[in-house]
């Protein structure tokens, strides 16, 4: 006997689901991500729409990034059900806080070119995994742009960020005013407005970058509200005394005669030491430049010179426990952080530094001989690390940590006298006199031997690892001298070191030149 099954009929779309708005918005931690959402929710619900509102916690990768998540429609025939998090190719509108946000919600799906409103801020909040990474880690945001583009049906990207600075207030505002302004929502201006006012905190400075966001979405305004980009103050001259002033206009005429090619960088690199120690200390830098440019000449470009003024300036201004509290107790960093936290009459600022000293740092500052002595003996250090190597927080605000770190900043005077000095300068005239060594043979090779010294950077461990790296690379530039190809090596060992922390891909490239020496 046959039987027929008769199929069922398609269930019919339901037409209120369209009515259904979805929007996302992608912040970095203190960027006003849940202040936002807020003011989204508010706007709706005063025009008459349900909203349901939630967040996803992102990881500590991007400082805490956070997916806010709101859906909305208008209250006839019922209440609706929403969803709790948003999904690929089903999202309305996507609000990204940051350039690289942009770029995660493209990846995962988030803008499609048939629905999606994109609206990013352009600017960049580096990830810890950019800041990590040995040589240049930071993301193309160009490719992110470009992907937008594509991805997006209605654009709106300009740096936010800057023009909510420039208003005296936080991104979230400008963010809701280019929301305003795009259209995507349909609720009048003013609805957006008295949002805000509703919020009672910082309301006048957030209706100006409101405003200036609501503006540029709709093409009546600048795109952009960037600050004119500002050059680092160059250090100003010694007032008193008057000696000081003349010995500070003699090595800035001694770094002017210089070839043109290498000047600008020579004259950085002279304010840099000089802030860093004292005059005769760039006295110093300017001796060291000009017997690398008794090797160079014109027809080359002073290529030389210029990479010798970057890394001699670099290398004589290391990062110590001197210089480190030097910067923490500077006016011009507490004028920033101010800044950049909008404090004012009505908002109190509580700055906490962290350090964790090592035995190491601490015996550095000892005499250079002292300092030897006691490294020799494993107990007696081991002894000091017990003692010292805690984490402390040190709430720089306050008068008695502040004197702290101002009194050891203030040890300039010491720091020619220490262990990490002595240490310093060897490693400085052992790195230079090889490359000049190798420029007179091989000029290209005697260059990539001086950009060596990019891979010795930071503090504490990140100081071991860098020099320990730049000891294996410059051992590995030894083994191809007098080869054609030996700048090319050496680049490759500089582009390999790089590439990890652990120096796995630098041991790979030495590998190499062992296994055709």
């Amino acid at each position: 006997m046959n039987e027929h099954v008769q199929g069922l009929d398609p269930r019919k779309r339901d037409a209120r689901m369209d009515t259904i708005i979805k929007l996302a918005v992608m912040a970095v931690g203190g960027q006003g991500g849940g202040v936002l959402s807020g003011w989204i929710e508010s706007v709706a619900r005063a025009n008459g729409y349900a909203v349901q509102a939630t967040s996803v916690a992102g990881v500590a990768q991007r400082t805490g990034a956070t997916i806010y998540y709101l859906e909305m429609a208008p209250m006839a025939g019922g209440v609706p059900v929403f969803s709790l998090a948003p999904a690929a190719g089903d999202v309305d509108i996507l609000i990204a806080a940051e350039m690289m946000e942009a770029g995660r919600a493209i990846l995962r799906g988030f803008v499609t070119p048939d629905r999606t409103t994109l609206i990013a801020s352009t600017h960049r909040s580096l990830a810890v995994s950019e800041k990590m990474a040995p040589g240049d880690g930071i993301a193309n945001a160009d490719e992110v742009e470009r992907a937008a583009e594509v991805a997006a049906q209605q654009l709106i990207m300009f740096d936010m960020e800057a023009m909510a600075v420039g208003a005296g207030s936080v991104i979230s505002s400008s963010l809701f005013g280019a929301l305003a302004g795009s259209g995507a929502l349909p609720f009048p201006r003013e609805s957006f407005e008295e949002a805000i006012r509703a919020s009672g905190r910082g309301v006048e400075a957030s209706l100006r970058a409101f405003t200036q966001g609501y503006e540029a979405a709709r093409g009546t305004g600048l795109p952009a509200a960037l600050p004119e980009a500002t050059a680092p103050a160059p250090l100003p001259a010694p007032l008193s005394p008057e000696t000081l002033a003349r010995d500070w206009e003699a090595l800035e005429s001694r770094a002017a005669a210089l070839p043109e090619a290498a000047r600008s960088m020579a004259l950085a690199g002279l304010r840099k030491v000089v802030d860093f120690q004292d005059i005769a200390y760039g006295s110093d830098y300017l001796n060291r430049l000009e017997q690398v440019l008794a090797l160079d000449s014109a027809e080359k470009g002073h290529e030389l010179t210029i990479e010798a003024a970057k890394y001699i300036a670099n290398a004589m201004a290391y990062d110590d426990m001197i210089r480190v509290a030097d910067r923490k107790t500077r006016p011009a960093r507490f004028r920033r952080i101010r800044a950049e936290m909008g404090v004012n009459d009505t908002r109190i600022l509580q700055l906490t530094e962290y350090t964790h000293p090592r035995a190491v740092e601490v015996v550095s500052l000892f005499p250079a001989r002292l300092g030897r002595w006691t490294e020799a003996r494993p107990r007696l250090m081991g002894w000091i690390d017990r003692r010292v190597n805690k984490g402390r927080r040190l709430r720089s605000d306050s008068l008695r940590h502040f004197l702290q770190l101002y009194l050891l900043g203030g040890l300039k005077g010491w720091r020619r006298r220490t262990l990490r000095h002595a240490v310093e300068t060897a490693h400085l005239e052992h790195w230079l006199q090889t490359a000049m060594a190798h420029a007179r043979a091989d000029y290209a090779f005697g260059v990539e031997t001086l950009r060596l010294q990019r891979l010795v950077k930071g503090y504490s461990d990140t100081h071991a690892r860098g020099l320990s790296k730049f000891g294996r690379a410059l051992e590995g530039a030894a083994l191809v001298a007098g080869r054609a190809d030996a700048a090319d090596w050496t680049r490759r060992l500089r582009e390999a070191a790089l590439k990890d922390e652990e120096g796995t891909a630098l041991d790979g490239a030495i590998g190499t030149i062992r296994s055709f020496l």
